[in-house]
């Protein structure tokens, strides 16, 4: 199952004289990304390469190294530690010595994935959207019972006679968290999934 990382992590190594560091976030937009990129990238240094990968969508960038040495392998290692909601920029410091394509390939990929591995990281859980309405009194329980199920409250509306929440909840976790609120309720509170 796909995980993203719980905050920022950094990974330094020098390599035949040549200095690398490694940055990954979290970020759940590509504008997050581009951002990430814009403000961690250091424009003295000798190449900023990068890659990120959101859902279905990524992109990764030589930034003048040859074409697929840095790149392609930094969205590689991302892959290969199933990650997602992630971008990784691994900045370049030249040192004098040619690496070779073979030799960048594994300090770009090598330092993106030594980075990814010692980073901290959540599960991403696919959920659902679903809705339900209770009374004041029984909010609190609600929410803890979702809580419980690893789902969210993604909104709710006070009205006369309760609340009507939004729910985001793990497709598997439905019929478990439908049965305590029907129990919590005595079967008044009822699941319906948004369209």
């Amino acid at each position: 199952m796909p995980s993203t990382l719980l905050g920022p992590c950094e990974f330094r190594e020098e390599i035949r004289k040549s200095r690398f560091i490694t940055l990954a976030a979290p970020i759940t937009s590509v504008a997050d990304a581009q951002a990430f990129i814009e403000q961690s990238s250091d424009l003295a240094a000798t190449h900023n390469c990068w890659a990120w990968k959101l859902g279905e969508q990524y992109r990764s960038n030589d930034d003048g190294e040859p074409g697929g040495t840095a790149g392609r392998p930094i969205l590689a290692a991302i892959e290969a530690q199933d990650c997602d909601q992630v971008v990784v920029l691994v900045i370049r410091w030249y040192g004098g010595i040619q690496l070779g394509t073979g030799g960048l390939a594994r300090a770009y990929g090598g330092g993106a994935n030594k980075c990814l591995q010692q980073a901290e990281k959540r599960l991403l859980i696919s959920r659902v959207s679903v809705s339900c309405s209770c009374t004041f009194s029984e909010l609190a329980l609600v929410k803890l019972r979702v809580a419980e199920a690893q789902g969210l409250v993604t909104g709710e509306d006070f009205t006369s006679n309760g609340v009507d929440l939004r729910l985001a909840i793990a497709r598997e976790s439905i019929a478990g968290l439908q049965q305590q609120l029907a129990d919590l309720s005595r079967g008044r509170i009822l699941l319906a999934e948004a369209d």
